[in-house]
């Protein structure tokens, strides 16, 4: 499946990156990233091998929409030199953390948990969940209260991703999600009878379907509506990530994303990646509204 496969010396594993923490920082560090992103026109951005976020085209580039969003927004600040670097998922924010790479920008959500270790650009996308299952929806799940109310259903979601909370507040016992490392994992499982079900973003399943040895395998659930809360339903809002201490180019990002936002660029590049209109956050959708007192 593309951009789901990459050389090992492309992908820095989990245990490697957290291995990385002890060994000392570069003296680079020492002044301000803002200065030193800004006076040397560079910068590293940590993504993960999902598509349509950031992955590895057939070339050996760094495509995807965060990718291509970042270099939208950092050119016209200057920054032309951007290097993107492939990195497990669970290792991205312990890779920005010990200043290995200077942002993250590859589909994270907003959460509160994270605003609490770590400070989000405002929101570029808003996506709702969407569900992978068998064809002809044999289980008629179109929502997560229908799997939750089911007993004989079982949902696999990706490892470290926010679907799980969402899950577990609809009801759905843990005992009934599968956690797995990768969509290669998720797409076995089903196959192999282990889930019913995976909860994925709408682009996620669609990028899935395009593989044509998953051709009457799989589908995805239409209509489907994910967690409801308070009579509305969740959507995750992205943004890229950096350290508590970067709070100025954060500031420079966002301002940048703003008229990259006014004048169409963000709605063009969605589009690129299958995203609609509806799928850009709401410009009143702010990182501070949703990190709340852990806004920094």
């Amino acid at each position: 499946m593309r951009g789901l496969e990459f050389s090992r010396r492309a992908v820095l594993a989990g245990s490697a990156a957290l291995a990385l923490l002890g060994t000392g920082i570069s003296a680079a560090y020492a002044q301000s990233i803002t200065d030193r992103v800004l006076k040397e026109g560079k910068i590293t951005i940590g993504i993960h091998n999902r598509s349509p976020w950031g992955f590895k085209a057939e070339d050996g580039s760094a495509t995807g929409f965060h990718p291509d969003l970042v270099k939208a927004v950092l050119g016209p600040l200057g920054v032309k030199n951007v290097d993107f670097v492939i990195i497990d998922w669970q290792a991205l924010l312990p890779s920005l953390l010990s200043k290995r790479i200077d942002a993250v920008a590859t589909g994270m959500q907003i959460t509160q948990q994270r605003c609490e270790t770590v400070i989000f650009s405002n929101p570029d996308l808003a996506i709702k969940d969407g569900l992978a299952v068998r064809p002809g929806n044999p289980h008629n799940i179109h929502s997560l209260a229908d799997a939750a109310k089911n007993p004989a259903l079982h949902l696999g979601i990706l490892r470290g991703s926010s679907e799980v909370e969402r899950a577990v507040k609809a009801g759905v016992p843990r005992d009934r999600i599968l956690l797995l490392p990768d969509y290669s994992a998720l797409v076995s499982a089903m196959l192999g009878d282990r889930i019913e079900a995976a909860i994925l973003p709408p682009a996620s399943v669609n990028e899935l379907l395009k593989d044509p040895n998953l051709k009457g395998k799989l589908e995805r659930a239409v209509p489907y509506v994910g967690l409801v809360e308070n009579g509305r339903e969740f959507a995750g809002y992205q943004a890229v990530v950096f350290r508590q201490e970067d709070s100025q180019l954060r500031d420079l990002y966002n301002e940048s994303l703003a008229k990259r936002k006014a004048e169409g660029t963000v709605k063009s590049i969605a589009e690129r990646y299958g995203f609609t209109a509806g799928d850009i956050a709401p410009d009143d959708r702010t990182a501070k509204d949703m990190c709340g007192a852990n806004y920094r």
